[in-house]
């Protein structure tokens, strides 16, 4: 019993922390979008939506994959955008509104229970997710059981933390500066998925046929450092709060190490910076 509740409580914290950080999404979504726009791209071209097709996006945020989908299934296919949080569900909801997408609806739902019936999709998306749930094992199960027969999956996470400093360098700092691992023990991190063979397997026992995973070159640019800090530290789950509740001088202090460490990837631009998803493809 003490387990069920640990990670009850788990569960909890992590859908309360999302929850605390829409707004923010909201804010950035255009940016969301345009940062994950190869991604997106790719990942429609894995999952082939056709018209008439029933597509879910779990772990949605904003909704820009699933938008994207809607015009490809239209005029007689629905595109369901689901997140566990209900602050990102109302952006998503309001931005297909404002595009004028009557064939998508929105739902919240958590990716280790789909509240939707067996084989009721035809292709489920998952772009930066699957990594962030405490069971992604138990996740890519209701993956499968929600696609049809011969439905379609194409899931993105991040690679490597050490070909995605973007992120990572963020993650060793703020380390450095507390004293404390980022992310904390127990807490599942953008990097938890980094290892290609440990994702097919994930995605092969859960019943899914065909997997691939290939590695897809994401880089990071932002015009200045301010960009990035103003960003990244708005929209980085976990370490929203951390960063929120520092005393101003350690946010200072943090900011001149960061400052330091980006410094290598600095260009006349402003900064490039390596990043690198990777995604996979899978059928029931």
């Amino acid at each position: 019993m003490e387990a069920v509740r640990v990670a009850h409580d788990l569960r909890a914290h992590l859908h309360g922390m999302w929850s605390s950080v829409a707004d923010a999404w909201g804010e950035h979504a255009d940016y969301i979008d345009e940062r994950g726009a190869e991604v997106t791209a790719r990942m429609l071209e894995l999952a082939r939506p056709k018209a008439g097709d029933r597509v879910l996006e779990l772990a949605c945020g904003p909704g820009g994959l699933g938008l994207a989908a809607a015009p490809l299934v239209a005029p007689h296919g629905e595109v369901v955008l689901s997140d566990v949080a209900a602050g990102m569900t109302a952006i998503a909801a309001g931005r297909a509104a404002s595009l004028g997408l009557a064939n998508v609806r929105t739902r919240e739902l958590d990716l280790e229970r789909i509240d939707e019936p067996d084989e009721s999709f035809d292709v489920v998306l998952c772009r930066e997710g699957l990594m962030l749930v405490p069971d992604p094992d138990l996740a890519a199960r209701e993956i499968r059981r929600v696609l049809r027969p011969s439905g379609r999956a194409a899931i993105a996470v991040w690679g490597p933390r050490e070909w995605n400093p973007w992120l990572g360098v963020l993650f060793n700092t703020v380390s450095a500066q507390t004293g404390s691992p980022v992310p904390p023990p127990g807490i599942p991190g953008p990097f938890s998925l980094e290892d290609s063979d440990r994702l097919v397997t994930l995605l092969s026992e859960a019943g899914l046929l065909g997997v691939t995973v290939e590695a897809l070159r994401t880089p990071l640019r932002a015009s200045s450092f301010e960009e990035w800090w103003t960003r990244t530290s708005a929209l980085a789950g976990p370490l929203a709060r951390v960063l929120a509740s520092l005393p101003e001088n350690a946010r200072e202090a943090l900011r001149a190490r960061l400052r330091e460490a980006l410094s290598f990837y600095a260009t006349p631009e402003g900064l490039d910076i390596p990043g690198v998803s990777l995604i996979a493809s899978a059928r029931a």
